[in-house]
C-alpha cells in the first residue's frame, strides 16, 4: 500500500492528511517510480489552497520528484528497473510512489544526487525557459529579478552571470541579500528598506532593464514595469503575493513594453523540448556554472510546516521532502 498527503478540500496546510492509497500496476506507457526526494514549490500551495482548480475531487500536491524505477508498463522502452529518474508535473508528487508516463521522465546523470534532481526539475527548467525563450538574454543585458534568494532566484542569478548579463535582484532581508550576492547578482536591493524602482533607476542611470522576471505578482508588477527600458519585457511567472490586480494593456504603452505570463508545461509539452531543456540544465549544473548548494531537506511528514514556512517567506533556496 502506498501513502500520500491528500487534501479532500481546498484550504490551509492542515487539509493535507497522510492517507493510504492504492497504486495499481503501471499501465501502457507508464513507469512505476518509488520516490526518494520530492521538491516543494509555490505551485503546490496554489493547488492546495484552491487558487488553481483541482482536476479531481481530491488533491495530492507536489510538482517535481526524483526516484527509482520499480516497474514498467506495456510498451515502455528506454527505461529499466533500478534506473534513477526525475520528472515535473502539475501535481501528485507528495506520495511514496506513483505511476508516471514514460514520456515525462528523464534520467538523472550519475554525478547528480536525487535531492538535486528533485529540486531543479521545476525551478531549473523554469530558469532555462525564462532566459532562453520568454526573453532571450544577451551578454550585457541588465535584468531585474524579484525574490532573488528563492529557489528560482538563486538559479537565475548564476545563469544570468554565465550568460554575461548584469543581474539586479530584490530580497526581503539582509541575510537574503547576502545570499543572492553569493549567487551571481551584481546588485541586490532590500525591498523592505529601499524603493526598488528608485534603486534600479539609479543603478541603470535611468536607462532601465531589458527584462524583469517577476514571480511575486500583485505587490511588484507596477514597479517592475517602471524598471524597464524602452521596448522592455515584463515576465510574470508567479504570484506569491497574490494574483495581479488592475493590469491593463495600456500600462504597457509607456515605453512600448511587452509582457507575458509563461507556464513551464507549455515549454516542455513535447518530448524533444523536455529532453533538450533538461540536458542543458544538467550540463550547466555539472559544469559548475549553476550551483545547487542551498537545498534544505525535510521529512515528507513535515510537509504542513514546510508549507507554512513557504507562505510566510521564511525559506531560502530550494526545499526537498524525503519520504
Amino acid at each position: 500500500m502506498s501513502k500520500a498527503f491528500v487534501a479532500s478540500k481546498p484550504g490551509g496546510p492542515e487539509v493535507l492528511v497522510w492517507t493510504d492509497i492504492d497504486t495499481p500496476p503501471p499501465g501502457p506507457g507508464e513507469v512505476r517510480v518509488r520516490h526518494t526526494a520530492i521538491g516543494v514549490n509555490f505551485i503546490d500551495v496554489y493547488f492546495r489552497s484552491g487558487l488553481y482548480a483541482w482536476p479531481e475531487p481530491t488533491m495530492i500536491p507536489g510538482a517535481e520528484a526524483a526516484g527509482v524505477v520499480e516497474a514498467l508498463g506495456e510498451g515502455v522502452s528506454g527505461f529499466a528497473p533500478g534506473d534513477r529518474v526525475a520528472y515535473v508535473m502539475r501535481h501528485g508528487a507528495y506520495r511514496t510512489e506513483r505511476n508516471v508516463p514514460a514520456s515525462q521522465l528523464v534520467r538523472i546523470p550519475d554525478a547528480l544526487s536525487d535531492a538535486v534532481a528533485a529540486s531543479v526539475m521545476l525551478k531549473g527548467l523554469t530558469t532555462q525557459y525564462l532566459v532562453t525563450s520568454s526573453y532571450a538574454v544577451k551578454p550585457g543585458d541588465t535584468v531585474l529579478v524579484h525574490a532573488a534568494a528563492g529557489g528560482v532566484g538563486l538559479l537565475l542569478g548564476q545563469w544570468l552571470k554565465a550568460l554575461g548579463a548584469v543581474a539586479i535582484g530584490t530580497a526581503g532581508s539582509a541575510e537574503k541579500v547576502a545570499l543572492a550576492r553569493e549567487h551571481g547578482y551584481s546588485h541586490v536591493i532590500n525591498y523592505r528598506e529601499q524603493d526598488f524602482v528608485a534603486e534600479v533607476q539609479a543603478l541603470t542611470q535611468r536607462a532601465g532593464c531589458a527584462v524583469a522576471y517577476d514571480s511575486v505578482g500583485n505587490d511588484t508588477w507596477r514597479g517592475s514595469l517602471q524598471c524597464l527600458r524602452r521596448f522592455g519585457m515584463f515576465v510574470n511567472f508567479g504570484q506569491s503575493s497574490g494574483p495581479i490586480q488592475g493590469f491593463a494593456l495600456s500600462d504597457l504603452a509607456k515605453g512600448s513594453l511587452s509582457a507575458n505570463r509563461p507556464m513551464l508545461f507549455d515549454y516542455i509539452a513535447e518530448r524533444g523540448d523536455l529532453e533538450r531543456r533538461s540536458a542543458e540544465l544538467f550540463r550547466r549544473i555539472l559544469a559548475g556554472e549553476v550551483r545547487t548548494d542551498r537545498i534544505t531537506q525535510r521529512p515528507l511528514a513535515e510537509v504542513a510546516d514546510v508549507h507554512r514556512d513557504l507562505e510566510a517567506r521564511k525559506t531560502t533556496g530550494s526545499m526537498v521532502l524525503v519520504p
